[in-house]
């Protein structure tokens, strides 16, 4: 049996059903998926990304991404997506591991690695790479530890490193290391994420925004788009939205109530964004998400 098909088979047998399945294992969750699934909207958090089965398609702002089990997927930045299972039956369910990063663990790696600075970039957050036998084979031992659950604490942590290695010496390798450091330009752009994340209900202010990224406000703004194909206004609009609609459907609020507690002094200002965004007006939305309830699939 291929390193790849021990895999595969080890994740169909640690994920039995369909949804997001935390494991023993820190930082490391599986997903599985016996359909294809709508377009879900969700805020994926740093993590790289491992299909062994199916296929998955990411939209992130105005460019699409696609990945099976040839090429990986790397989100750098906590970032608004639009995800969607495109290929998965019952005989061959999606089946995905996800592994998130670790910035403290990555710091110390690069350092390790001698600190090279990564020269500043302005790729998207996303990145696709060419899935090597030898990623394949770190996840595989990691996969396996879930066998021997007393050997998690002492083993896991040195292959996660090694997973994180061979991404760092990969394609991706520049963009791990600004994840790596602190000071990078991404490193700025995640600061100003943060804190939009903490603020998102309060009214906008660029300045602010710029003075906690250490940035002027236009070369924020610039970068900012770069990173995550959307302006800081743009985020903070997602943001809200994907908590109303959450609120929604687990609080059970109105539209007027879930708008104004995400930050909405206009309640028809926030059912037309609310509209652009999710096709379809917050009621009518809501009501065909309990009729037919999705799962949040990230990754």
């Amino acid at each position: 049996m291929s390193a790849l098909a021990e895999l595969t088979d080890l994740v169909a047998r640690n994920a039995v059903d369909d949804g997001v399945h935390e494991t023993a294992i820190p930082r490391l969750a599986l997903i599985r998926s016996a359909a294809p699934t709508e377009a879900l909207h969700a805020l994926h958090e740093p993590a790289v990304c491992i299909v062994v089965q199916g296929r998955k398609r990411v939209l992130l702002g105005d460019r699409v991404y696609e990945y099976d089990r040839n090429r990986y997927l790397t989100v750098s930045v906590d970032v608004p997506i639009v995800g969607q299972v495109i290929e998965a039956s019952a005989e061959r369910p999606y089946l995905c591991l996800r592994l998130d990063l670790d910035p403290a663990m990555l710091a110390a790696l690069w350092m390790e690695m001698g600190a090279t600075p990564a020269a500043a970039t302005s790729d998207p957050s996303l990145m696709l790479g060419d899935l090597q036998p030898e990623l394949v084979d770190a996840a595989l031992r990691l996969q396996r530890l879930l066998r021997t659950p007393d050997d998690i604490a002492l083993l896991a942590p040195l292959v996660e490193r090694e997973i994180l290695y061979r991404l760092m010496k990969g394609e991706q390798g520049s963009r791990l290391r600004e994840i790596a450091q602190a000071d990078s330009r991404l490193g700025q752009i995640q600061r100003a994420i943060a804190w939009i994340k903490r603020h998102f209900r309060d009214p906008f202010d660029l300045a602010e925004l710029a003075a906690q990224a250490r940035m002027s406000p236009s070369a924020l703004h610039a970068h900012f788009k770069s990173v995550t194909r959307m302006s800081p206004l743009q985020f903070q609009k997602q943001l809200r939205l994907q908590e109303a609609r959450k609120l929604m459907l687990s609080r059970a609020l109105d539209a007027a109530s879930a708008g104004y507690a995400v930050g909405y002094d206009s309640p028809s200002q926030f059912s037309r964004e609310y509209n652009r965004l999710f096709g379809a007006p917050p009621l009518r939305d809501v009501a065909r998400l309990r009729r037919t309830p999705e799962a949040l699939y990230s990754g």
